[in-house]
């Protein structure tokens, strides 16, 4: 579930629970024809109700509302000043709601206490009115203290499902960070001394052209392998120093989609697939996963392979897509960043990718190959 899903069912419930206990409240004093219990039972429930959504809607944006103390004590007062004026009281139906702010709001060592003691005097409170009934008593103190542990675990998941999300967020941030430093160190360190190497020998070729023909021709074979040689470069920088694997990739990429809050299976079929097939699916697990850290709020992914009737398939799946792109025809991609080159990828491997959204909002990533 994503933060903004959590942090919706979060405000319907408290929502929906601290409307109950306020209509409770009105309820009692509807059937009274006297203006002055109406205008006091008014003024409790707005000096009630509006710290109450100040302080929740502070509590789910993890900041410290404005006015903080003021409107603590406004809620207060207006929760309990209206026992000695109205006749039926007013603090039994809106405690639940004030002990939920002092859980939110203030750290637990000071807010713990304080729900208790909101929570002891309730239960003194019903006793006293109930004429010694303790059960009652026991149930509305325990209704107090559950209701705000309620409304603290509901604000406290809404913000830690935020912080998760931007977690992830960042740590795919710092994968592609990490990805482009060690490019542009390696294409640094190597191409540019092989460019370096192939800028001085034209040179010299190009002086001794005239003058001694052998010496430039030997100058200009040299810089060809030079030449070569940064070719082969820029083809370890962008393969990372290592032959694409089918099987080592999958492993990178199920510890990555882990490592950010992603549950992962796999089902690898075990067969054999020529260099460039496994090669083109490897590339392909790596441009799916990096798509899920980076555009979608996924929370599951499923990467499987099969292979049938002489084609290797690869599907990546997962539960969220922030945009579906269109589907990629490999016979119409060019060279490039993201599905396309993956599609360039599979192409010359004889394959095709396709990619659509799925009937549950996901998102299907599929690639074949031949086998």
């Amino acid at each position: 579930m994503t933060s903004a899903a959590v942090r919706r069912f979060s405000v319907v419930v408290i929502t929906a629970v601290s409307t109950c206990y306020t209509l409770i409240g009105v309820g009692l004093y509807l059937a009274r024809a006297d203006l002055g219990v109406h205008a006091g039972v008014l003024a409790a429930t707005a000096g009630t109700a509006v710290p109450h959504v100040l302080h929740i809607r502070a509590g789910l944006r993890g900041v410290r509302p404005r006015y903080l103390p003021l409107t603590l004590l406004v809620q207060a007062v207006a929760a309990y000043l209206p026992d000695f004026l109205l006749p039926y009281g007013w603090s039994g139906n809106v405690a639940p709601l004030f002990a939920g702010a002092l859980l939110v709001l203030l750290p637990l060592w000071l807010g713990g206490p304080l729900a208790g003691l909101v929570t002891l005097y309730q239960g003194v409170a019903i006793m006293g009115v109930s004429g010694g009934a303790w059960p009652i008593a026991i149930f509305y103190a325990v209704t107090v203290l559950t209701t705000g542990a309620m409304i603290y675990a509901l604000v406290r998941s809404s913000r830690m499902a935020a912080e998760l999300d931007q977690a992830r967020a960042e740590l795919a941030e710092a994968a592609v960070l990490r990805e482009r430093l060690r490019i542009s160190r390696d294409l640094h360190d190597g191409l540019g001394r092989s460019l370096t190497a192939i800028a001085l020998k034209g040179d010299l070729a190009a002086r001794l052209v005239e003058r001694d023909p052998v010496s430039a021709r030997s100058e200009v074979t040299e810089l060809v392998q030079v030449a070569r040689e940064a070719v082969q470069d820029v083809r370890h920088v962008a393969r990372g120093y290592r032959e694409m694997s089918l099987r080592g990739e999958t492993d990178r990429a199920v510890a990555l989609l882990e490592a950010s809050g992603v549950d992962c299976q796999v089902n690898l079929a075990a067969a054999a697939l020529p260099r460039a097939s496994e090669e083109a699916l490897a590339w392909g697990v790596r441009e799916g996963v990096t798509n899920i850290l980076r555009h979608s709020r996924a929370t599951t992914c499923s990467i499987t392979t099969s292979v049938r009737a002489g084609a290797a398939r690869l599907e990546i799946v997962n539960d969220s897509a922030s945009t579906a792109p269109p589907p990629v025809e490999a016979a119409r991609v060019t060279p490039g960043t993201g599905l396309t080159g993956l599609g360039e990828r599979a192409s010359q491997a004889g394959g095709a990718v396709t990619a659509e959204a799925t009937a549950t909002g996901g998102f299907r990533l599929t690639m074949e190959v031949p086998a």
